[in-house]
C-alpha cells in the first residue's frame, strides 16, 4: 500500500492494516519454513509495508497529543 493511501486512513484503519500485514508475513514466514514460498522478496516488502504503517501510525499519534 502506498503512503498516500495509508496517510488518509484514521488510527483504527492503520491499526487494522498493521494486523492484517503482520498476519500477512507470518503466513510467508510459515510458508518459507515449509518451503512453499516461491518468491522471498515479498518478504521484505511485507516488513517495510508493516514499518511504513507504523510509522505513520506514530506519526499520526504524535500529532494529536499536541
Amino acid at each position: 500500500m502506498k503512503t498516500s493511501e495509508l496517510r488518509q486512513k484514521d488510527t483504527a484503519g492503520l491499526q487494522t492494516e498493521i494486523k492484517e500485514l503482520q498476519k500477512a508475513h507470518f503466513n510467508m514466514r510459515m510458508q518459507k519454513a515449509t518451503q512453499q514460498l516461491n518468491n522471498t522478496a515479498q518478504m521484505k516488502v511485507a516488513r517495510r509495508s508493516i514499518a511504513r504503517a507504523k510509522t505513520i501510525l506514530a506519526e499520526q499519534q504524535a500529532k494529536a497529543k499536541e
